[in-house]
């Protein structure tokens, strides 16, 4: 087989808040902050009173990976307390930025329009290893302006790793397949499940996004390097109220196929079944007022 199948990932969905309303709940993702001191002590390699600066803390690093699926004109600002991520350049719809912040318990990860707030994320345990968080802001239904999210923390693997999220509300059938970049007599591909993960040797493939019947509506390459962490996602929306939105494929990020080229990589159309990773994640409903 091209891809080993196990379980689906597990995906959070949280009623945030509507773009013209008010703070309605949060969601809380699996995420905590703990320094290298602290995790030796839970494993019983530190004893007594060690001072001096023997022992010094370490903060682990957790990547902030954000993408903007939620059909709207305007982007969306991302704010942590009074710290403007985006840095007065909002996100587009369609569109995944990474950000390199320091991350802890407790941290409120909100989303705007225009000043006005959209719905916040309660970052709560972070892991204990230098990490990826990906939080996607998406549509809650096809009727009301209500947000939601869905939130994956990468495992730390040698080779690249695809998440599939399905965000398009609507009643549309596809499917996301994907094959070697290059066509030959011995060229594969095989569908993938919304709402897992995946992992593959490094190489080029392509994704595309297949109807009921087969047709393509949309494609995308993938440069797939090893230790690289990439969400494709399908996006749009059938809108019973206001303007719907097409059923689009995203790709995040686009790595340099010169990068692929430069390093100890496999043959660019190699496919490596590998071991499907588990998602570990484990996030908890809460509700908070603003």
């Amino acid at each position: 087989r091209l891809v080993m199948r196990g379980s689906a990932c597990v995906v959070v969905f949280l009623i945030a808040a509507t773009l013209v309303g008010h703070y309605v709940g949060a969601d809380a993702a699996t995420l905590a902050t703990v320094t290298k001191a602290e995790a030796l002590r839970r494993r019983g390699k530190i004893v007594g009173g060690l001072t001096g600066g023997v022992v010094r803390p370490y903060q682990f690093r957790h990547r902030l990976r954000v993408c903007n699926a939620y059909p709207y004109p305007a982007a969306m600002a991302v704010h942590r307390g009074d710290e403007d991520l985006t840095d007065g350049a909002p996100l587009a719809y369609k569109a995944c930025r990474d950000f390199l912040v320091r991350l802890k318990d407790g941290d409120r990860i909100e989303f705007s329009v225009g000043g006005t707030g959209a719905g916040t994320f309660l970052v709560k345990e972070l892991p204990d290893n230098d990490a990826i968080m990906l939080l996607v802001i998406k549509r809650h239904d096809t009727l009301s302006t209500a947000v939601s999210f869905d939130s994956h923390v990468f495992a730390n693997t040698l080779n690249a790793q695809i998440v599939v999220i399905d965000t398009y509300q609507g009643a549309g059938a596809s499917t996301i397949r994907i094959m070697d970049a290059e066509a030959t007599g011995n060229s594969r591909s095989e569908d993938l499940r919304f709402n897992s993960v995946v992992a593959v040797n490094s190489g080029i493939y392509q994704m595309v996004l297949a109807g009921a019947g087969g047709a393509t509506m949309a494609k995308s390459d993938l440069v797939a390097l090893n230790r690289e962490c990439y969400v494709v996602l399908r996006t749009g929306i059938k809108a019973q109220q206001g303007p719907s939105y097409d059923q689009e494929l995203v790709v995040y990020p686009r790595s340099s196929v010169l990068a692929l080229m430069g390093g100890t990589h496999s043959p660019l159309t190699a496919w490596g079944a590998t071991a499907l990773l588990a998602l570990a994640v484990s996030n908890t409903m809460v509700a908070a007022a603003r």
